[in-house]
C-alpha cells in the first residue's frame, strides 16, 4: 500500500501543486477586479469623470454666464474638496462682484425681477450683499408692485397660483388674507414670479399647476401647502438665481421637499448638494442619494465631484455607497468593469469559484486520492464541488463589504413630534424581542456550517483509508481509537467560532448577535453526533465481530 500511495504520488506530484498556485491566482484575480454589486469602486468613478468637466470648470462658466450666485456655491464646494484651481476661481468671482456690483444681491441677470422692482427702493441687507430670495417678497410694497405686475400675466398656471391665496384653510401656515399671513403671501407671489420668469422645468411648473388647481377646487390648501413650506425654507438659504437655476433642474415637488429637508437637516452640506443637483443636473437623485446613506453618502457625493461630471452621474445612477479603494485594486480593468458592469461581475465570481475549485481539487488529489477507488474519487470530486461554491459565496461576501456592515445610516433626516401621534406610539405595543436576523447572522451561520461539513468529510474520509487498509480488524479497531480526536473535531472547531464570534463581537468588528456565535457551537456538536453515531459507533461494531469470528475457538478441555 505504502509503495503504491509513493508511487502515484511520484507521478502526480507536481500537478496538485499547479492546481494551488492557479487557484490562488484566480481568486486574486477575481478579489483585485474593481466592481462591486452593493458598492462602486472610487476607480470606477475616477474613469467615469475622465474627460468630463471638472467642478472649477463648471464653477467658471457659471461666473462666464454672469450667474454669479450660483457660482459662489459650486465655487464653495470646490474650495471644500481643495480642488486645483479652486483659489483662483475665487479671485476672478471676486474681481466680477467688484465690477458687477448690481448681480451680487440677486445673485446674477433676471429681467423680470428688473421690471418689477424697477423704482422700488431696496431695504434690508446692503446692495453688495447677497439676499435671500424671499426677502425681496417680504415688505408690503415689493408684494404689491409683484402682485400688479402678476396680474396682467396670460398664463394660466400663473393665475392658479395667485388665486391659492384667497384659500382661508390652512396648516402649516396664517392664510395670506389674514393678518400674519405674510410669510404665505410673499411666499405664493415668488412662487408665480418664478413661474412667470421660466425659472422652473416643465415638469415643476406642470406639477405645480395641477396641485394649485386641486387645492382651489377644494378650498384648503393642503395639496400645494407643503410645497410653499419647502420653497420658504430654501428661499430663506439661497438668492433669486440660486433658487431659480436648481429649480430649472428639478423635476418635481417631492425633490423640492427633499432637498429642503436635507438642508434643514444639515445646512452645512449645502454646496455640496448643491454643486453636484447643478452639475450632474439630477437633482432627484442628488437628494435621493442623500437621504438614503446620510452623511456617508455626501461623502460619496464629494468624492465624485473631486472627478467630474462623469463621476456626479454615475454615482447617482447606481444608487449605492463609495468603496473604499482597495491599495490593490487594478486600474487596467475599470473601464471594462464600468462599461460591462455584469460581465465583469460574472467574471469575478467565475474567477472565486475556479480558484477555490482548483485549490480543493488539489487537496483531494494529493492527500485523499491514492486511497480511493475511481468511483469514490468522482464523489470526491462532487463534493469538491459543493464545497467550492460555498466558500466562493463566502468570499463573494468578503469582497462587498457593504453586504455584511450595511450601508451607511441615514442620518440626515427630520424628526418632527406632533403630540397626537407620540401618544397613540405610546399606545403600540412594545417592540419585539425576537432576534435580529441580517445578511450578516446569514452568512456568519453559513460559514461554519460549511467548515462543519468540511470536518464531517474530512473524518468520513479518515474512516475509508481506515477501512481500505489490508490489514485485520483488530488493528483497524485500534486506529480507530487512535483517531478520537479527529472525530471530536468538530466540537473543538465549534468552540473556536463561537468565541472568535463573541471576540469580534466585542471588538466591533462585527454587529453583536449570539445568534451568530453560538450556531457555530451547535453546529459542532451536531457534526460530533452525525460521526461517531452514525459512522463511528457501526463501524467499530462490524469491526469488534469480525475480530471476534477471526479467533479460533479453543479446543474443549
Amino acid at each position: 500500500m505504502k509503495n503504491s500511495v509513493a508511487d502515484w504520488l511520484a507521478g502526480n506530484r507536481g500537478e496538485p501543486l499547479w492546481l494551488i498556485v492557479a487557484g490562488a491566482t484566480l481568486v486574486a484575480v477575481g478579489w483585485l477586479l474593481p466592481v462591486q454589486v452593493k458598492s462602486l469602486s472610487p476607480l470606477l468613478l475616477r474613469e467615469a469623470g475622465a474627460g468630463s468637466t471638472t467642478l472649477v470648470e463648471f464653477a467658471d462658466s457659471l461666473r462666464a454666464a454672469d450667474k454669479l450666485g450660483p457660482a459662489q456655491l459650486v465655487g464653495a464646494a470646490a474650495t471644500k474638496l481643495a480642488l486645483p484651481g479652486a483659489a483662483a476661481f475665487e479671485t476672478s468671482l471676486a474681481a466680477d462682484a467688484q465690477r458687477q456690483v448690481d448681480l451680487v444681491p440677486w445673485g446674477g441677470l433676471d429681467p423680470y425681477l428688473e421690471q418689477v422692482f424697477a423704482g422700488q427702493p431696496q431695504v434690508g441687507a446692503p446692495k453688495t450683499v447677497s439676499r435671500p430670495a424671499i426677502q425681496e417678497f417680504l415688505p408690503a410694497k415689493q408684494r404689491e408692485a409683484v402682485r400688479r405686475y402678476l396680474a396682467n400675466s396670460r398664463s394660466g398656471a400663473v393665475k392658479a397660483l395667485l388665486a391659492t391665496a384667497a384659500i382661508d384653510r390652512t396648516k402649516r401656515f396664517i392664510p395670506a388674507q389674514r393678518a400674519g399671513g405674510q410669510p404665505l403671501d410673499a411666499t405664493i407671489l415668488m412662487t408665480a414670479l418664478l413661474h412667470q420668469g421660466s425659472w422652473m422645468s416643465e415638469s415643476l411648473a406642470r406639477d405645480l399647476r395641477g396641485r394649485a388647481e386641486a387645492a382651489a377646487a377644494a378650498g384648503t390648501l393642503d395639496a400645494i401647502e407643503d410645497f410653499y413650506y419647502d420653497l420658504l425654507s430654501l428661499s430663506r438659504r439661497l438668492n433669486w438665481v440660486q433658487l431659480g437655476e436648481w429649480l430649472r433642474t428639478c423635476p418635481d415637488a417631492k425633490t423640492v421637499g427633499e432637498f429642503a429637508q436635507l438642508l434643514r437637516a444639515a445646512p452645512e452640506t449645502l454646496p455640496v448638494l448643491y454643486a453636484a443637483s447643478l452639475q450632474g443636473r439630477v437633482p432627484d437623485g442628488v437628494t435621493r442619494y442623500a437621504l438614503r446613506f446620510g452623511t456617508g453618502g455626501v461623502a460619496g457625493l464629494e468624492t465624485a465631484l473631486r472627478e467630474g461630471e462623469g463621476a456626479v452621474r454615475q454615482l447617482v445612477l447606481q444608487q449605492v455607497p463609495v468603496n473604499p479603494d482597495s491599495p490593490l485594486a487594478w486600474d487596467f480593468f475599470a473601464s471594462l468593469s464600468l462599461r460591462y458592469p455584469t460581465v465583469m461581475t460574472i467574471v469575478k465570481y467565475l474567477c472565486f469559484f475556479t480558484g477555490v475549485w482548483f485549490v480543493f481539487r488539489a487537496l483531494d488529489r494529493a492527500v485523499v486520492g491514492p486511497v480511493l477507488s475511481a468511483a469514490n474519487r468522482t464523489l470526491m470530486h462532487a463534493k469538491s464541488g459543493v464545497m467550492a461554491l460555498v466558500f466562493s459565496g463566502v468570499l463573494f461576501v468578503l469582497s462587498e463589504p457593504f453586504l455584511l456592515r450595511g450601508a451607511p445610516p441615514a442620518d440626515l433626516t427630520v424628526k418632527v413630534s406632533i403630540p397626537a401621534l407620540s401618544l397613540i406610539g405610546q399606545m403600540q405595543a412594545s417592540p419585539s424581542s425576537a432576534a435580529n436576523v441580517n445578511l450578516s447572522t446569514i452568512v456568519t451561520i453559513v460559514f461554519f456550517g460549511a467548515v462543519q461539513v468540511l470536518v464531517y468529510w474530512i473524518c468520513l474520509l479518515k474512516m475509508r483509508e481506515i477501512e481500505r487498509q489490508p490489514i485485520p480488524s483488530l488493528l483497524k479497531l485500534r486506529l480507530m481509537e487512535n483517531e478520537e480526536n479527529l472525530f471530536d473535531a468538530g466540537l473543538y472547531v465549534g468552540i473556536a467560532g463561537t468565541a472568535t464570534a463573541l471576540v469580534l463581537q466585542v471588538l466591533g468588528v462585527i454587529d453583536p448577535n449570539l445568534l451568530a456565535a453560538y450556531s457555530a457551537n451547535l453546529f459542532g456538536i451536531t457534526c460530533v453526533a452525525m460521526v461517531k453515531i452514525r459512522h463511528v459507533r457501526p463501524y467499530k461494531k462490524k469491526l469488534i465481530l469480525e475480530g471476534q469470528n477471526a479467533v479460533p475457538a479453543r479446543p474443549a478441555a
